[in-house]
């Protein structure tokens, strides 16, 4: 097996760098990429459907692109199209490496899957429990650049969105990573913190739009929760690896992540929620059981191809802030 694996989604990476492997977020290289929504229409070239997730065709098209010959694809708690994308990387010649996140979150069937994953790479629990320790201080940096985000309002929400969301893999490289982010809060002392603005959280998958955050903050207000990414740095305090990954939130069900956004819209005092939805995701579904569990008005935002906001959206997004105003 190559050095590279691709992922679908956060997996235990602690695994990964323990066995010698580097892992590469395949939603973060496509949504990277020079020209996302090409990567979108090669897959619809090759085959996949109009009415498919554009992660799902970007995910794809980025594997066979930047040559990456295994994936560990998550067949539970994450996309239900995953399966299928399986199959069409199988059929091409990928390695895939079937990992499932319980819908209970019942930690012996967590550990089951961690154990299995960590046989299939060749590595000892012991030299994975080593990498999760250092693992685990490079996020608590990143852990603080959340903090400076939302308790002394010195960091946008889209640098927020970014460190978050590269925990990931961290950009496959730990070190360099860390090196980073220490960058990023050392050029914090002394800034001014943001006042006087309208405060949003972010729920919801990552945004395929990338200028939602700038926007956002144009017209007066900022994201100061990102919550599936800030899942992504694994932010709760655990006993030990498979405990971490049992609370973290985002694989599970609906009901378990309103405990953490409803805990969060309290703590960080937020205005508003932007819920973002995927087009052709099932999660699109799970809109109306968040406005029935939140106390705060909720901005539903759909999104399809990569893409900037149009005008339509942009018109929704003024409305709801003026409405906070």
């Amino acid at each position: 097996m190559e050095k590279k694996i691709g992922i679908t989604t956060t997996v235990p990476s602690e695994i990964i760098y323990a066995a010698g492997y580097i892992p590469v977020d395949l939603n973060n290289i496509f949504i990277k990429d020079t020209d996302p929504s090409q990567l979108v229409d090669q897959a619809e070239l090759a085959g996949y459907p109009r009415n498919v997730c554009a992660w799902i065709k970007g995910i794809y098209s980025a594997t066979l692109k930047h040559g990456i010959g295994a994936i560990i694809a998550v067949t539970q708690g994450d996309c239900s199209n995953t399966h299928a994308l399986m199959e069409t990387l199988q059929l091409v010649g990928v390695d895939i490496i079937p990992f499932a996140f319980p819908f209970d979150r019942d930690r012996d069937l967590l550990r089951l899957q961690m154990e299995k994953l960590a046989d299939r790479l060749g590595v000892g629990w012991e030299e994975v429990m080593r990498t999760t320790d250092r693992l685990r201080r490079i996020r608590s940096r990143v852990h603080l650049v959340d903090l400076m985000t939302w308790r002394d309002n010195l960091v946008s929400g889209r640098d927020n969105h970014i460190f978050q969301v590269s925990c990931s893999d961290m950009d496959g490289d730990p070190e360099t990573f860390r090196e980073t982010v220490e960058k990023f809060i050392s050029g914090l002392k002394g800034g001014v913190p943001k006042a006087g603005e309208i405060r949003l959280g972010y729920i919801g998958v990552p945004p395929i739009m990338d200028d939602i955050y700038d926007y956002l903050e144009d017209r007066g207000a900022r994201v100061v929760y990102n919550e599936v990414q800030r899942q992504f740095s694994m932010p709760f305090p655990a006993s030990d690896l498979v405990e971490q990954y049992r609370l973290y939130s985002y694989p599970y069900g609906i009901f378990y992540r309103l405990e953490d956004i409803n805990r969060e819209v309290e703590k960080r005092r937020l205005h508003g929620l932007v819920h973002y939805a995927q087009s052709f995701c099932y999660r699109q579904i799970e809109d109306l059981i968040i406005r029935r569990k939140v106390k705060i008005p909720v901005l539903t935002l759909e999104g399809d191809r990569p893409n900037k906001l149009d005008a339509r959206t942009k018109i929704r997004i003024d409305s709801f802030i003026e409405m906070l105003q």
